[in-house]
């Protein structure tokens, strides 16, 4: 399975077994009813456990981080701004289904690993960040040892004594290829051979014997790369690799002790807003157009504004108040500067600095209240209920929605009526969006009209009294509510949402889509959300689970 400097049958074969691995399920079916779950009682033991590939792809970020990890660099070396993008493949960045390497993308990783390890020979300190010092060792000891100890970071495990060899043949050819002194042309040219490797590229879990149920199980060092990339986003550390030697990862009891010990790293902070930023959509908050003429304080620096104002929320949320799903929905903490402070009618704290403050409980209500997401999903000039109805639907409920009709005409100007006066006369019953509009959308953002285009509350829209009150299918049944707030405590008390929190948390865990086979710890997981589970232990549940520590078979055509 082993290239060194060039794609070998392996590598071109290794995006089609992913794709082989793995189902892509469509985010928006021809129905405008139901939300997730299912039932078990179809489900045979083994496949409790959907399919995956047993070689997901790094993504950019994790390259990124992996490649300074394994050079003890003290920054990421950035080369990934300039590599081929990857295509969309529903709401996160790591699905697997779509972590393919196209021809480009391979010459960019060969291109970046030559240039990478250019870069290291060239600099004495950076070399001897990997290399043993010479002590009269003699440069075949030296060699082998800097094999050994940065091919056990690059491939996350150790190598093999034939891997080992291979390598030092590689190093001890370099002079006859590279101009320069011989000992550091072998360190370039082992370096570019590891960067370019499946085994740097791909998370590769070997084959194993199943279980008597048919599982396979991960081995210790694959167990430790897919719990470092979970939390860390990058290879695991000196402690997981010794861990993984010595066993400890070997029962639940001790994957799970790893993993708290990660998650009070502040490295999973970084994970843990990187899955709310895609989740919600923040990055959208970074160039929002406002119309000046009516909205002149939303000058640009406020989109990045808004971005850290979320990332603030969430980390108190998850690890100041140790909270959940509810807390996201409901919790008034707010962290504002000056320029964000008179969008919520409150004085700014620390001026020009962040600062923390309590929100109005009559007014404010968690993330679905706050300027970001109000923002994001209002117009130049107006609130934008349907906008946000969708976004809540796909990204809080999971309810599936059909994709919007071709050539829809926009909404006429708003004269003489409320934007939910022309909403649902354009979309509401009697109309031919009255299904999906009328029962699922239109309520689901009509919620928010207390809300302008930059989130601002307010009491009137267009001279008339705001109406933010309306019901949605929820429970089995109608749910009513009056406004946002009590639309966020209902969401936040749901099944239907916590089980939507619980499969998006599933699948960025998992780097896939959901399966039908998930429905059961979906299920679970959602009512333990729902009663009061963190987001912490939300994590810990899924790592803990045998989806997190197995796989099936997959078998994959010659």
């Amino acid at each position: 399975m082993e290239t060194l400097s060039a794609p070998s049958s392996v590598m071109r074969r290794i995006p089609t077994l992913l794709r082989a691995g793995a189902i892509v399920l469509a985010c928006l079916v021809p129905a405008c009813v139901g939300t997730i779950g299912g039932s078990s009682d179809d489900q045979a033991a083994v496949q409790s456990i959907p399919e995956r590939s047993a070689f997901p792809r790094l993504t950019h970020a994790q390259w990124e981080n992996s490649v300074r990890d394994v050079l003890r660099l003290e920054e990421r070396p950035g080369f990934s701004a300039s590599f081929t993008g990857d295509p969309l493949g529903g709401v996160f960045d790591n699905n697997e289904a779509v972590l393919s390497v196209t021809p480009n993308l391979w010459a960019d990783y060969q291109r970046a690993a030559e240039e990478l390890a250019a870069l290291i020979v060239a600099d004495p300190a950076k070399v001897a960040a990997l290399v043993p010092a010479d002590e009269g060792q003699g440069n075949e000891a030296r060699a082998r040892a800097f094999i050994e100890s940065v091919g056990k970071r690059a491939y996350r495990r150790p190598l093999t004594a034939q891997e080992i060899d291979t390598h030092v043949a590689l190093f001890n050819e370099a002079p006859s290829l590279i101009d320069g002194d011989p000992f550091l042309a072998g360190v370039e040219h082992v370096l570019s051979a590891f960067f370019q490797s499946p085994h740097f590229i791909y998370r590769v879990e070997g084959t194993r014997k199943p279980r008597t149920d048919g599982l396979i199980p991960l081995g210790p060092y694959e167990l430790a790369s897919r719990l470092s990339y979970l939390l860390w986003n990058t290879m695991p550390d000196d402690v997981l690799f010794e861990a993984a030697a010595t066993g400890e990862l070997d029962t639940k009891e001790g994957l799970r002790a790893h993993a708290e010990r990660m998650l009070a790293d502040p490295q999973a902070r970084e994970v843990i807003l990187s899955f709310h930023s895609q989740l919600f959509d923040w990055r959208k908050f970074g160039d929002l157009y406002k119309d000046p003429a009516v909205f002149p304080e939303f000058v640009p620096e406020v989109g990045q504004d808004l971005i850290r104002e979320a990332e603030l929320f969430v980390e108190d949320v998850v690890f100041e108040q140790e909270g959940g799903f509810h807390e996201l929905l409901t919790s008034r903490t707010a962290f504002l500067n000056d320029r964000l402070a008179p969008i919520y009618d409150v004085a700014a704290p620390n001026g020009a600095e962040f600062g923390k403050v309590e929100l109005d409980a009559e007014k404010r209500s968690g993330i679905l209240t706050r300027a970001g997401f109000l923002a994001a999903n209002g117009t130049a000039r107006a609130s934008d209920p349907i906008h946000r109805g969708v976004f809540v639907n796909l990204r809080v409920l999971c309810a599936r929605l059909p994709p919007p009709p071709n050539n829809v005409p926009p909404l006429p100007p708003v004269e003489g009526k409320t934007t939910r006066e022309i909403v649902a006369g354009h979309t509401g019953k009697g109309t031919c969006g009255a299904s999906c509009h009328g029962t699922l959308i239109n309520p689901a953002g009509f919620a928010f009209e207390n809300y302008d285009a930059i989130g601002r509350y307010r009491a009137e829209d267009n001279g008339f009294p705001v109406n933010a009150a309306d019901a949605y299918p929820l429970g089995g049944g109608m749910a009513t509510f009056n406004d946002a707030i009590e639309w966020s405590q209902m969401l936040a008390e749901s099944r239907e949402a916590n089980e939507c929190f619980a499969k998006n948390w599933l699948e960025f865990a998992y780097g896939r889509d959901a399966e039908v086979e998930d429905n059961v710890l979906i299920t679970k997981l959602g009512e333990a959300s729902r009663t009061g589970m963190s987001v912490k232990d939300l994590l810990l549940e899924l790592i803990s689970s045998d989806a997190f520590s197995t796989r099936r078979p997959v078998e994959v055509a010659p």
